[in-house]
């Protein structure tokens, strides 16, 4: 079993958006079993809340189920269960290491450097364009995905 853990600050936007396109990513390749998938806040600002309708809007415009969720805050605990604790942006990079004491065992990454960019995942919390938040989604899934199965 393969734990993922998606991350972003508030945990209703980018990493909601990631839990669901890979949960659905996995089960049209019928590996979902292969996976446990779930996402969590840097902060505690949104504990509680479900996602953000841009999200669950975006969501619904590709025909991709929603995962039901509700925020949470990443805790130290995580780094030792997950093996895959994924960042959205270089924040969320700095705050992951800072709750999880470090990364001894190189368990966080930015999502985009696995489809070989440095780039951040755009929020939309700021732009409001869920369309481009998808389009980077999508690429450092596809890219994680692939990462992930060769290493199978």
């Amino acid at each position: 079993m393969i734990r993922v853990l998606f991350i972003c600050h508030g945990n209703i936007c980018r990493s909601t958006m990631a839990e669901s396109v890979f949960t659905h990513m996995v089960r049209e390749r019928g590996i979902e079993d292969m996976f446990e998938i779930n996402s969590a806040a840097t902060s505690r600002e949104e504990i509680g809340n479900t996602p953000h309708y841009g999200t669950v809007g975006k969501l619904r415009q590709v025909g991709i189920p929603l995962v039901p969720h509700r925020a949470i805050q990443m805790t130290k605990e995580d780094y030792q269960y997950y093996d895959y604790l994924i960042g959205m942006d270089s924040a969320n990079i700095r705050n992951m290491n800072r709750i999880a004491g470090g990364d001894p065992e190189e368990k966080i990454y930015k999502l985009l450097t696995f489809a070989g960019s440095s780039r951040d995942v755009a929020d939309p919390w700021y732009t409001g364009d869920f369309d481009a938040t998808y389009r980077d989604v999508v690429e450092g899934l596809e890219g994680f995905l692939e990462t992930i199965m060769k290493r199978k």
